[in-house]
């Protein structure tokens, strides 16, 4: 894959934008783990390599487990996450894959029992904060980091 170009330093104002905002739903008081998992799982259905690089080192450092981490595309079939972060991770499907699934009601539905209406508002706030930094991302092209590999002893 051969980078298209690096929008943080073409448009630093209009990305810093983008960037500013996500913080603030950030701090609008979801759980911060819960949002890391939002935000992998979306990466991962969007296969936006930056994102995952960049959200699963940000959840170990909150303290998330490798597990939890590596299981996370299948966590339907995991007994690792609460029910409150399955209806979170539905959610999240749904409006990441929006043009194939609409929103189901069920999915939605789904957010009821463990989120409040405030939650859910904040909630899609941050799934959708997620895919738009994934569309920029992939569509410029932007590499990870790679961090290097320890010499073999």
């Amino acid at each position: 894959m051969k980078p298209r170009m690096n929008p943080f330093a073409v448009a630093p104002d209009a990305l810093s934008l983008m960037v500013d905002f996500s913080k603030k739903v950030e701090a609008l008081g979801l759980e911060p783990s819960l949002c890391e998992l939002v935000k992998i799982r979306a990466s991962q259905v969007n296969g936006c390599a930056f994102c995952i690089h960049l959200h699963t080192r940000d959840a170990r450092a909150q303290g998330m487990t490798e597990e939890r981490i590596y299981l996370l595309d299948g966590w339907r079939e995991s007994p690792l996450y609460t029910d409150r972060e399955r209806a979170a991770l539905g959610w999240t499907e749904a409006l990441t894959r929006v043009s194939q699934t609409h929103a189901p009601d069920e999915d939605y539905a789904a957010l009821k029992p463990h989120f409040t209406e405030e939650e859910i508002a904040k909630l899609t706030l941050v799934i959708n904060c997620i895919n738009i930094a994934n569309r920029i991302i992939l569509g410029f092209r932007v590499v990870h980091p790679v961090t290097p590999r320890a010499e073999a002893a």
